[in-house]
């Protein structure tokens, strides 16, 4: 009878995230928000809470993190990594002190203490990579100068989260300085191991790992993967990083041929984390919280805008593309979940999930809007000051600025693309 109970509540669970997904594809949205929203609806104190298959929604809940961040690091090889930091370090660092701050001072404002703030601070900080890579594809953008800049960002905030990760995992298990020293210590030795294999041997491995056999390549890559993100948590560094290890040490067709074979899990694991994590989340446990998460929302938005239009100015971009840049990184989404959601499972603060969900709805429907409309309403505020300016002063001279100027030399947008 559980048994059957179980099937008939999971099988309830899929149904309704395929319909979900269905629905958000055909309306060209995000799916993240339905799910959170599904994942309240099942959870206690929603519509229709479970019972029998909550376990097991839990150990894919898991599996889905440890598949996110693998096909994260199979975006990558880890000379892009290296030329990324080489490179691109200073409008990283703009990044995180622009959207990582405001995170922090909330929580300290709100009196959670140090490692809730630690923790809110990346919650705030991690853009969607998900979510903004399809809407630039949906936008047809991936040709235009500042796309290049915008993954820039994306690139160096996942390759910080394999240091942030296990810091996070040090504070919220309570360890000692020492203690959460060595973890840090394991942590960056592991990256930097990882990153000089897979520079110097990285065909190698791809070769060892590599199979005609579509089975056993899935097999392979999924079994190492899995079982080097368990080793990883074993030693208190997070099993998230050890799946982006895994993927940054695979590249080549090897790392195409995984991608596209694990695509599907990795969106059906993701789709129950993201359950998962509204299951925990009282529905009435989110209005509370609503206004600080709206609050939060908007000076997060225009830091991100500050931070995308900051990078693609000083990468010689016109003032059209850096617009476009920082309203393309506005959309939080799966990362701001998993930090979250380690918060939520050490218990270190019960409003700390409901106001990160409430938050990453806000700014994943709110995400491809800015993303579409920063550049014309930009645009169109300029406009409206350079007429109130010339109706001040009828007899000045009108001089090209900047950005007209720029924009007269790149032409319209399609030729902005490279």
């Amino acid at each position: 009878m559980h048994s059957a109970v179980f099937l008939i509540e999971f099988g309830a669970i899929i149904l309704a995230l395929g319909l979900l997904g269905r629905f958000a594809g055909r309306f060209q949205f995000s799916p993240i928000p339905l799910y959170l929203l599904a994942g309240l609806a099942f959870g206690q104190g929603g519509l229709l809470p479970l019972g029998a298959s909550e376990e097991f929604v839990a150990i894919g809940a898991e599996i889905g993190v440890i598949l996110l961040l693998l096909m994260l690091g199979l975006e990558y090889t880890a000379s892009d990594l290296v030329s990324n930091l080489k490179t691109q370090y200073p409008a990283g660092l703009v990044d995180m002190t622009l959207n990582a701050v405001p995170g922090a001072v909330a929580a300290l404002l709100m009196g959670w203490g140090p490692v809730a703030a630690v923790v809110l601070a990346g919650v705030t900080w991690i853009s969607s990579s998900g979510v903004i890579a399809k809407v630039l594809g949906d936008l047809g953008r991936l040709g235009n100068r500042e796309t290049p800049v915008i993954l820039s960002i994306l690139v160096l905030e996942d390759l910080a989260m394999a240091v942030y990760l296990p810091i996070i995992t040090a504070l919220l298990a309570g360890v000692g300085l020492a203690a959460g020293s060595l973890t840090l210590a394991i942590a960056l030795g592991a990256a930097g191991v990882v990153l000089f294999l897979a520079v110097r041997y990285g065909r190698l491995i791809s070769r060892f790992v590599s199979s005609d056999d579509p089975e056993k390549l899935l097999l392979v890559v999924l079994g190492l993967t899995i079982l080097v993100a368990g080793l990883a948590q074993q030693l208190q560094v997070s099993a998230a990083v050890g799946a982006f290890l895994v993927g940054i040490a695979l590249s080549g067709e090897v790392a195409e041929g995984a991608h596209s074979l694990l695509a599907p899990l990795r969106d059906l694991f993701a789709a129950v984390f993201f359950v998962f994590f509204g299951l925990h989340t009282d529905p009435a446990s989110i209005p509370p919280v609503l206004l600080p998460a709206l609050a939060l929302a908007v000076v997060t938005a225009l830091t991100k805008i500050a931070t995308g239009y900051w990078a693609a100015r000083r990468a010689g971009v016109s003032v059209k593309g850096r617009w476009r840049a920082g309203g393309a990184l506005v959309a939080r989404g799966e990362f701001s979940i998993v930090i979250a959601g380690l918060a939520v499972a050490a218990g270190i603060e019960p409003m700390l999930g409901p106001l990160a969900t409430a938050y990453v709805l806000i700014l994943v429907i709110v995400g491809p809007l800015t993303a579409r409309y920063t550049q014309p309403v930009a645009g169109y505020v300029s406009g409206v000051v350079a007429r109130r300016r010339a109706s001040a002063d009828p007899g000045a001279v009108v001089v090209p600025g900047p950005r007209e100027t720029v924009e007269s030399l790149d032409g319209q947008d399609a030729g902005e693309r490279s």
